[in-house]
This record gives C-alpha cells, sequence and structure tokens, in this order.
C-alpha cells in the first residue's frame, strides 16, 4: 500500500518512516508529487489541521494520505504554543527561534508549573471514505536550558521524566516508541491491520 505522508517537515517524515519499517506500507514523500498546495494551517485544533493536510493531499494525488499536527502545550502558558508550535516566535521562525521564546516566556515558572505535554492528532484518509483521527500524547517537563543534540523543534528542551533525559538525547528508536506521534501512528497501523 502507497501511503503519501502530509508533510515537508523532514524530522517528522524521518520518524513516521523508521516507526513503519518492515510494514507493507510504502511510504511516499510530498517531494515527490511537486504540484501539491502548500496547506495553510489555520484550525483551532490539531485534529482539525491535521484533516484539512491529509484531505486535501488525498485528493490531490488519489492516494491515502497521513498527516499529523502536533505540538507543545504547556499548562502555564494556558495551553500554547498549542497549534502554533512550528510557529511561536513568528511565521517564519525556525527551531531556535521558538525554543528561545519559549525560555523567555517561562523563566518566571518553576517547579509543577513547567510541566508540558507534546500532543499529536494524525489523520488518516482513504480515497472515497471518511478521514479517520488518531491521537497520542507525551507528558514531561521542561528544562530551563537546552540539552541534546537530537530530534527537532523542542526536543532539546523538553525532559521526559522516566528517562531523565530530554527527547533530544533518546535515540530515535526509542523517542518512536514513547511518542505523541509513535501513539498515534500505532493506533493507525492497527486500522490498517483490521484492512487486510
Amino acid at each position: 500500500m502507497d501511503l503519501v505522508v502530509a508533510t515537508r517537515n523532514r524530522g517528522k517524515l524521518a520518524e513516521i518512516r523508521r516507526l513503519l519499517e518492515g510494514s507493507r506500507i510504502r511510504i511516499r514523500g510530498m517531494e515527490e508529487f511537486p504540484d501539491l498546495p502548500e496547506v495553510e494551517e489555520d484550525g483551532l485544533t490539531f485534529a482539525e489541521n491535521a484533516r484539512k493536510k491529509a484531505e486535501i493531499v488525498s485528493l490531490q494525488t488519489g492516494l491515502p494520505a497521513l498527516a499529523d499536527d502536533s505540538g507543545l502545550t504547556v499548562e502555564a502558558l494556558g495551553g500554547q504554543p498549542g497549534v502554533r508550535s512550528a510557529r511561536y516566535a513568528g511565521d517564519s521562525a525556525g527551531d531556535g527561534e521558538n525554543n528561545r521564546k519559549l525560555l523567555e516566556e517561562m523563566k518566571n515558572v518553576q517547579g509543577p508549573g513547567r510541566r508540558g505535554a507534546f500532543v499529536c492528532a494524525m489523520a488518516l484518509c482513504l480515497p472515497g471514505e471518511e478521514c479517520r483521527i488518531f491521537t497520542g500524547r507525551l507528558n514531561g517537563f521542561l528544562l530551563e536550558a537546552p540539552r541534546g543534540e537530537g530530534g527537532f523543534g523542542y526536543d532539546p528542551l523538553f525532559l521526559v521524566p522516566e528517562y531523565g533525559k530530554t527527547l533530544a538525547e533518546l535515540s530515535l528508536d526509542i523517542k518512536n516508541r514513547i511518542s505523541h506521534r509513535g501513539e498515534a501512528l500505532r493506533g493507525v497501523m492497527e486500522f490498517l491491520d483490521t484492512m487486510r
């Protein structure tokens, strides 16, 4: 089965490819479809954004499409950066700028107030069928300074208490096993397995 992953984020694509290694699914990236439009993520929730991306890519390619929208939610910030995680410091901001803004916003927050969670909504759209949404969540704490060289986004700031390490310090295999995206993708795989 061919599955188009509706993302231009290489880090997300690599994680999804790794998670689906050994499956009967052949991952196709958006770079194989240069005429696909940019999809504006203007939804109010992760699920709305994921559904919109997957629907458009499935309609344009005629293939099953998978899209996720995910991000960091921080209790002390009322759930921000949330759906604006990738654009927290501005529409053209990179990971470093987003991380610096988050650290600045959190500079006076201590202890339990530094709780956060990575949340993922993943939409699977099969041609001619209703899209399905799968979700995942990973709870943790925000550090006061980045640690680790791996991952992307807020990974260097996000401490996973069970491991005593940030997501940027964990191997990709461990990250995939515990992550919000991994949890959502396992739901997708379980659903696809029922279709055999």
